[in-house]
């Protein structure tokens, strides 16, 4: 009787869903028309766009454009998308819906550039970019689309993000709000495809063994990926032996932008051209850059993008938020938990209806009012929202905790000048992993290791933990986290990771979260971490090998973050030399990493002193919230 009762549960909820969707569909579908067009640019290659306009003809509506070079499919007039169907915010307050395979994608004509370079002084039709598409785009539509208002928004998330950021340079008078959402700013220094110049092995290997084959014409369907045997994703990488050998045993030198970046591993000017960050002068359009405290891929994109902005265009109206999400989690679903933390609330619903609508609204139909503040932010540990003025916040105060003996992490400063340091042994054939989950290689990574229990990291020889007292008050942080390490090597080039965890007490209670138990007596939460390759400790240009032996310092800063660590709690910091297969390994030989060999990995010493002369240390804001 009971399992009939789960059988009747189920099918109940299957057919609930079905129906819900089908209705939701049939909405849609009779209330907007869908229009494909191939609209011509200033150098006559011709973009894919489709166009999704309301049946309501008794008023003009807004243009909201979505770049992608993801694919607007399904094609065929009847074909509605599902960009269309799951941003119902939209399509209830008639929005004119426009999609489009950006240059040299699935449908559209041209060559596709990985980040195509901006070109600030355009000199002829020849001299194209995102940002020209973006205007040459907007110019047919509000001239073309029946029942347009002529304001245009335009939005996306990820790489449309990067596209949303583009058109917002384009100085098209008609796009008055632009939303550029996880955006893709600098491939080499903080997104997607390398962190501090260390190379983002696994996702760059997932992501272009589809997304980089090239297209033979026109087409409506992605390429079939790259094929191999597939164990779990630390033993395929390991296996896999140095970077060079992704090429040799996989993607057989197929894949243009892989190749290129191989043959690019410094930040010259192939990586320097394609950052965004650069540009942003006279930005004209209403900005909102929306980012995840949790999202693995463009959190630096969109920290840095708003910063920009703003730096750059103090009169332009350009606020941020950031909510706990990984990427592009706000934009869909219900988004209540993430691994295994609770918000108390649906936050992506909250930010859709409260956020993302109401802005959209404002500048493109001149409806409601604008009571967004320069910087909606929230609070992980505390699970609380906060309206700021600026970002960071003013009301912050520095604090150093230092790295001490026996494991201490401390705000008192080491008085002893004895040679005091930790020491660990690096092994390139044994390296530490991202993860505790076991994947498939052919999986994009693990999203949930940005706040997953680090336990398993803390117990190996080759990780070094330090922790505070457990706390008297709650301590709040707000804005960037900055690492100043005083290290050696018996290598001549080394990687250093450092985490900032929150270590729950032992009487904390289990939960029960998606169906799992979760024991949190002594749970260590990673709140924010990042990785540094050595040889960039003073330049992304120009690296430099360490002299094996000596001391040196490594600084370099962690994205931002806003975190509680609650009374009771400890602040704990680890460091470690890898963070496998996330990130490639390090030889901890001074060379041409994409181009090592076996030979060119070998075992290093790597020490951590903590003295007063070299103080190793990581640097909080500190939160002071007004009463």
């Amino acid at each position: 009787m009971e399992n009939k009762i789960k059988t009747l549960t189920v099918m109940f909820f299957f057919l609930f869903a079905f129906f819900t969707f089908a209705q939701e569909k049939e909405n849609i579908e009779n209330r907007y028309v869908k229009n494909e067009y191939r609209i011509k640019m200033r150098d006559g290659v011709k973009l894919y766009t489709a166009v999704f306009s309301p049946k309501d003809t008794t008023e003009d509506h807004p243009l909201i454009i979505w770049r992608t070079p993801y694919s607007c499919a399904p094609y065929g007039k009847d074909k509605f998308s599902r960009y269309v169907k799951i941003y119902k915010h939209f399509t209830d307050e008639n929005y004119i819906i426009v999609l489009q395979d950006v240059r040299g994608r699935f449908m559209s004509e041209g060559k596709f550039v990985d980040m195509r370079p901006f070109i600030p002084d355009k000199k002829d039709s020849t001299d194209v970019d995102e940002a020209s598409d973006a205007y040459d785009t907007v110019e047919w539509l509000v001239n073309n689309i029946p029942h347009n208002n002529g304001r245009v928004g335009v939005w996306g998330i990820s790489y449309p993000g990067f596209y949303a950021a583009m058109a917002a340079m384009s100085g098209h008078p008609a796009i008055k709000a632009v939303s550029p959402q996880a955006p893709i700013s600098d491939w080499f220094i903080g997104d997607d495809m390398h962190h501090n110049g260390a190379f983002s092995l696994m996702m760059a290997f997932n992501f272009f063994k589809v997304f980089g084959i090239k297209r033979d014409s026109l087409t409506t369907k992605w390429p079939k990926p790259v094929r191999y045997p597939s164990p779990d994703a630390y033993t395929f990488f390991l296996n896999m032996g140095p970077v060079k050998n992704a090429n040799k045993l996989y993607l057989k030198n197929r894949i243009e932008f892989w190749n290129q970046a191989m043959e690019n591993g410094t930040y010259n000017e192939f990586w320097q051209a394609k950052s965004t960050l650069q540009h942003f002068h006279n930005v004209k359009p209403a900005v909102m850059t929306v980012g995840g405290w949790f999202d693995g891929e463009d959190l630096f994109g969109a920290l840095h993008t708003y910063a920009e902005i703003e730096m750059k265009n103090p009169g332009t109206f350009n606020i941020l938020v950031m909510g706990p999400w990984p990427h592009g989690a706000w934009g869909r679903g219900n988004v209540s938990s993430f691994g295994d933390m609770e918000f108390g609330q649906n936050t992506s619903e909250f930010y859709r209806k409260n956020v993302e609508l109401p802005f959209f609204n404002y500048f493109l139909k001149g409806k409601g009012e604008l009571n967004l503040p320069e910087a909606l932010i929230f609070e992980t540990g505390n699970n609380k929202w906060h309206k700021f003025d600026k970002w960071p916040p003013d009301n912050t105060t520095e604090q150093k905790f230092y790295f001490g003996s026996n494991s201490n992490l401390s705000a008192t400063l080491p008085l002893h000048d004895s040679l005091k340091y930790d020491e660990f042994v690096s092994d390139p054939m044994h390296p530490v992993p991202y993860t505790s989950a076991i994947l498939d290689s052919r999986r994009f990574y693990n999203r949930t290791y940005v706040v997953e229990d680090q336990r398993f990291a803390s117990t190996r020889t080759d990780v070094l933990t330090y922790q505070t007292d457990t706390l008297d008050n709650n301590f709040t942080i707000a804005g960037p986290v900055n690492v100043e390490l005083f290290v050696s090597t018996s290598g001549t080039d080394a990687d250093w990771v450092v985490k900032v965890i929150d270590v729950f007490p032992g009487y904390e209670k289990d939960k029960t979260i998606n169906n799992k138990t979760v024991e949190m007596g002594n749970y260590e939460m990673l709140v924010r971490a990042d990785i540094m390759r050595g040889k960039f400790r003073n330049s992304y240009e120009k690296p430099e090998p360490f002299t094996p032996g000596k001391v040196t310092k490594v600084s370099f800063t962690l994205p931002d973050v806003m975190h509680t660590f609650k009374k009771g709690h400890r602040i704990m910091v680890q460091v470690q030399s890898s963070w496998f297969p996330v990130f490639d390994r390090n030889p901890q030989t001074f060379t041409d990493i994409y181009n090592a060999s076996e030979k060119d990995f070998h075992k290093a010493v790597h020490r951590v002193y903590h003295t007063g002369k070299y103080p190793s240390a990581i640097i909080f804001n500190v939160f002071n919230e007004e009463e």
